[in-house]
């Protein structure tokens, strides 16, 4: 799926997706969707009382093997629906609102937790945890995994701002969409986002 995203990139900067097969164009879209429903709304932040560190350190790498597998499959799709003169059956709702609520819920679930104190919150109800505590959280190996997963969202959401400036979408998913462009200039450190979120904003009081 990573290569399929990074495939699909060329693919649209060189402008001949529309010369794929639209039958077998859809049929990818949506296996796509099956696979970013996959990471769609797995916690990173999970934590198992009794289980060792080595068994939770296992727990999250597997996780976020999946919500990066996830992340790249929003991204292959959204850059098929983005690519020039596309056949209006590529774009499919389910499959768009699908990446946004993959979005949405990685943003304020997984990136906003790790880049901003504020939305860290001890799992056992006792407030935002100590600076301690979080330093234990995050080892290397799962910050440079963030890191990653922070520049895909953010290529996605910049991605989103490109669809609206094609696809009418409905008012339902517009809102949705206003609300995760508006949410990142609420959080700290998380500047290349809300450069994004600046290109979303726009696209949709564009409308």
């Amino acid at each position: 799926l990573s290569e399929l995203g990074s495939e699909s990139a060329k693919i649209k900067a060189m402008g001949i997706m529309d010369k794929l097969s639209t039958d077998k164009t859809v049929k990818v879209l949506n296996i796509l969707e099956k696979n970013i429903q996959d990471g769609s709304k797995l916690s990173t932040l999970l934590n198992h009382n009794n289980d060792t560190e080595e068994e939770e350190r296992l727990w999250r790498d597997l996780i976020m093997e999946r919500v990066t597998k996830s992340a790249d499959a929003c991204l292959t799709a959204i850059n098929i629906m983005t690519s020039p003169n596309m056949p209006k059956a590529v774009y499919i709702e389910d499959v768009i609102e699908r990446v946004i609520q993959y979005t949405k819920f990685h943003l304020q679930n997984t990136l906003y937790p790790q880049y901003d104190p504020v939305y860290r919150v001890d799992p056992h109800g006792g407030g935002v945890l100590s600076s301690k505590a979080k330093r234990a959280k995050c080892s290397t190996h799962k910050q440079r995994v963030i890191v990653m997963l922070y520049n895909k969202v953010c290529d996605i959401v910049s991605s989103l701002s490109e669809l609206l400036e094609i696809q009418l979408l409905t008012d339902t998913t517009i809102l949705q969409i206003s609300s995760m462009g508006i949410t990142p200039f609420f959080v700290e450190n998380v500047s290349e986002l809300q450069l994004c979120a600046i290109k979303l904003v726009t696209a949709v009081s564009s409308f």
